[in-house]
């Protein structure tokens, strides 16, 4: 496969508006056992998008794996054809993950920008011969990873640009219910219900025409949203009366989560999704981060940051945390105990007193 490139920050540039000059390698004859990968602790887009390709690639009479490196939200489990992802954490999948990117003639990765995003996957997916093809909408993303690469940092979520590509394809009028579900989810997910990052006209346009083919947005935002555990439901009271600090001169807060308390309160999987933007309703606050142990790996602490306005998350994530993402959505991860991740914390606040006056 030629080497293309469709990058860009900011507005759709050229040679990404047109891409129906571009031959989609996946719909070609010559590619038929297609891998499809997302990043590690999936969410909503990473799992919406990779099943609405599949779903598109078996419309295309193709057959289409979806690998992720570990479990991901059950709330996302009702999705169309989520009973079908392949984990590779889980010993009875990894060998048919292991056997399908053996197999694959083409791989495709979404919703990542940097090949370490994967994690267990890496390896597998770079030794593997197969050409690449990256989705997303991450800044700076790796440029030599794939050997064609669609990325659009200005769009809302890989679900966007997906539907861009429907789009400008003359596509949108095709696809099924199950790729319409898959797609709104995703866009849905990667903007706290269309709540930020999701200002462009152009957004309402593909929701409009997702719409169409039938599918009910309201019970796709129960799905997601209302399915609350009660565990999940108590440990978010915990949080905010125990564990949350409040950096009123900063206009942040700090809320933390052990493994331990984890435990406590039989945390399930996806029960601690969107904690972080709840201090963002406190009036005031500008920027909210939620420092979460790894359930997988004791002693790494997972940072998930919010923020309101022009305060640039990516940049503290990416200066402070070895991580990055968007403006006001983004995350990392520290080696150290939680004491340690309080202070580094603490430390990254004070750096910007100035913007959080």
């Amino acid at each position: 496969m030629k080497k293309q490139r469709s990058t860009t920050e900011g507005k759709v540039n050229e040679e990404f508006a047109t891409a129906p000059n571009v031959q989609w390698p996946m719909i070609n004859d010559q590619y038929n056992h297609i891998v499809i990968c997302a990043h590690v602790n999936p969410d909503g887009d990473a799992i919406g998008s990779s099943l609405a390709l599949k779903h598109y690639l078996e419309r295309k009479g193709k057959q289409a794996t979806v690998i992720v490196p570990n479990i991901f939200p059950d709330f996302l489990k009702w999705l169309p054809g989520a009973d079908s992802i392949l984990t590779y954490t889980n010993q009875k999948h990894k060998e048919q993950a292991k056997t399908a990117i053996e197999q694959a003639d083409l791989v495709i990765v979404c919703d990542l920008n940097q090949p370490n995003r994967l994690a267990v996957l890496e390896q597998d997916v770079t030794q593997s011969k197969a050409p690449r093809i990256l989705i997303d909408h991450h800044l700076d993303p790796d440029r030599d990873f794939c050997q064609l690469i669609f990325s659009e940092p200005s769009m809302c979520a890989t679900g966007e640009v997906f539907c861009h590509l429907l789009r400008e394809r003359n596509e949108f009028d095709d696809i099924s219910q199950d790729e319409a579900i898959c797609l709104y989810t995703a866009m849905m997910c990667d903007t706290g219900a269309f709540s930020f990052n999701s200002n462009r006209p152009v957004i309402y346009e593909y929701i409009s025409r997702l719409l169409a083919h039938g599918i009910d947005k309201d019970q796709i935002y129960r799905n997601v949203f209302y399915t609350a555990t009660e565990g999940r439901l108590r440990l978010q009271g915990y949080l905010l009366y125990v564990n949350m600090k409040v950096l009123h001169e900063r206009h942040a807060a700090i809320m933390t989560l052990t493994n331990k308390e984890r435990r406590r309160f039989k945390v399930k999987n996806g029960d601690t999704e969107g904690i972080v933007n709840i201090p963002l309703t406190m009036l005031g606050i500008k920027l909210s981060i939620f420092i979460n142990e790894d359930t997988e790996h004791p002693g790494i602490m997972k940072l998930s940051l919010r923020s309101v306005g022009d305060f640039p998350c990516d940049q503290m994530a990416s200066r402070f945390f070895g991580g990055g993402g968007h403006k006001n959505a983004s995350g990392g991860k520290l080696q150290c105990s939680m004491a340690e991740a309080l202070e580094k914390v603490n430390a990254a606040i004070e750096s910007y007193a100035d913007l959080l006056k």
